[in-house]
């Protein structure tokens, strides 16, 4: 999976809007959306909002874990544990690229939202690369990470994958090699 594929899946996640516009309910694949109101806000996917907002109708409403307080909490939070936290949302990096991509203008303090989620981002990716520095330093066949989510995962997958399969053959090598130098000896 690549990182427009987890972009895509991000996309399903719901954000307020403030629509422009009066309209009857759309009914989609995923589910209904609206009735749409003039000046009143409504979950719509996070798709349907780029799409509104590059038309010119709607405004976006940052998600309330896109407050500056929250996020450097967050922050905080993330920094003094050693082990991952739960996130705000599944998909904290995927909406706050597409939300700032697409409407600055709607969202208060965005340069400073971008810092924030970015230096999270950054202590998060920090700390999933030591942790598979100890992984596979230590030998083990499996670990378990809570609280990752999917674009991380993704940042590490490729990397992760070739290492592991490249201890894999280095083992079986070895034990082949010892398995045949131990019926030599007899």
């Amino acid at each position: 999976m690549d990182p427009s594929e987890v972009e895509f899946l991000a996309e399903r996640e719901l954000v307020k809007v403030i629509p422009n516009f009066t309209h009857d309910k759309i009914y989609l694949i995923s589910g209904d959306v609206g009735p749409f109101s003039a000046g009143l806000p409504l979950p719509v996917p996070l798709w349907l909002a780029v799409n509104l907002k590059q038309r010119q109708k709607c405004r976006f409403v940052a998600p309330d874990w896109m407050d500056i307080d929250v996020l450097k909490e967050k922050k905080q939070e993330e920094a003094d544990s050693r082990f991952f936290t739960p996130m705000p949302s599944p998909h904290y990096m995927e909406i706050t690229q597409l939300l700032l991509q697409w409407g600055t203008d709607d969202i208060p303090k965005a340069d400073e939202i971008r810092t924030l989620v970015k230096d999270i981002w950054d202590l998060r990716i920090a700390k999933l690369r030591s942790s598979i520095d100890v992984f596979v330093k230590s030998g083990e066949s499996h670990a378990k990470l809570n609280y990752l989510t999917l674009m991380e995962i993704n940042t590490v997958r490729l990397f992760l994958t070739k290492a592991l399969n490249h201890m894999h053959q280095l083992k079986s090598v070895t034990s082949r090699d010892t398995t045949n130098s131990n019926s030599q000896a007899f």
